[in-house]
């Protein structure tokens, strides 16, 4: 990290040294580029910054200490979101979503799962016909969506496509509220893993617990509340009675684990996991796998972003939402301004054009 501030500001370690100045200029520029509030390099001490939810995420088994400026304001436009449309719902008398914290830990695994899948219409044989992960990705948000959680999808902070998100700090987080709970996925993650994110933070709902996690069906995590999210988001995706028949344990391992992720529209990291739970790979075979899979995971090239600007700006901000905020603006309840700063755009076109991709304008 020093070392790209210093190939963009070449005086930094001179700064840091205090052999050299910066001049006002130079400080606003060193602000602006590191999403830093001009004020707080000016303090003695820098603030500490903490998630404004639960903070789950770990690494080798420790806690995340210090949350980037793209994670923190991810968070902060969400709720935003979330806390307006939490008034729009009132105002127009929405029932609370009776699942929100409709479960506890230590519920049962399999009736969770159940419960989830009969509220948003989960089919597990639809998802097997459907060609694509992305297609597979698509249909599981437009379900939830349809059920009344805001399911919003992006890769970058907002709409800047220079603040790219990085999965490796945390894949997706929840905050719960019975009338807008709301679900955050890292899009810059694989579609695959984009999946079992969705169903581990709709465990969050279930639940009624906000947090932000770097959900990985392979982890046990020592957090009771993440163990039991990943065992019902694994459950809810591929069903260990749908597994058992599919499951072929004398078949080559690499190939059956593509087989299984085609067909459960899952990653093989997920399939691994399920095979471990059915007994077809000890504690040792499994992590042996696993990190082989792992590496070849990682090999693989990074697909480039892209589509179609008001279907990705729908993700973004999730349909309903965006729904919503567009018709209470044009019926003159809430400002453009904020309009445009909530959706991360400010071009009233852009605004119209959305509206009828949306079906809200003609």
């Amino acid at each position: 990290m020093a070392d790209a501030i210093a190939h963009r500001f070449p005086q930094f370690h001179a700064w840091v040294s205090k052999e050299v100045r910066p001049t006002l200029k130079q400080v606003e520029q060193f602000a602006k580029a590191t999403y830093t509030p001009v004020g707080y390099l000016f303090l003695q001490k820098p603030p500490v910054e903490q998630v404004p939810i639960p903070d789950f995420r770990t690494i080798a088994n420790k806690k995340v200490q210090h949350p980037s400026p793209d994670l923190l304001d991810t968070i902060y436009i969400c709720q935003q979101r979330q806390e307006w449309y939490r008034e729009y719902a009132r105002s127009w008398g929405e029932a609370p979503c009776s699942f929100v914290g409709s479960a506890r830990v230590g519920s049962s695994i399999e009736t969770t799962a159940q419960d989830i899948r009969q509220k948003l219409g989960l089919d597990v044989q639809e998802r097997r016909r459907i060609f694509t992960f992305a297609d597979a990705l698509r249909l599981f948000i437009a379900q939830a969506d349809s059920a009344g959680v805001l399911v919003m999808c992006s890769g970058v902070v907002s709409s800047n496509n220079r603040r790219r998100l990085d999965p490796d700090e945390f894949r997706g987080f929840a905050m719960s509220d019975g009338l807008a709970p709301l679900i955050f996925i890292n899009g810059a993650d694989t579609k695959a893993a984009q999946m079992f994110t969705l169903a581990h933070e709709l465990a969050h709902i279930w639940l009624g617990k906000s947090a932000v996690s770097n959900a990985q069906a392979s982890a046990i995590s020592g957090n009771e509340v993440e163990r039991w999210c990943n065992q019902v988001a694994a459950e809810l995706l591929v069903p260990i009675a749908a597994f058992r028949q599919e499951y072929q344990k004398g078949s080559d391992l690499q190939v059956e684990l593509n087989r299984l992720a085609r067909r459960f529209k899952v990653s093989t990291l997920v399939i691994l996991r399920r095979i471990h739970d059915l007994g077809g790979l000890g504690d040792q075979e499994f992590w042996k796998a696993y990190h082989a899979e792992l590496k070849r995971l990682s090999a693989l090239p990074k697909k480039d972003g892209g589509g179609d600007f008001y279907l990705t700006t729908a993700a973004r901000v999730s349909k309903r939402f965006a729904r919503a905020l567009i018709a209470s603006t044009l019926e003159g309840q809430t400002l453009h301004r904020d309009a445009f700063r909530m959706l991360g755009f400010s071009k009233l076109e852009t605004f119209r054009e959305l509206g009828r991709g949306l079906g809200v304008t003609a």
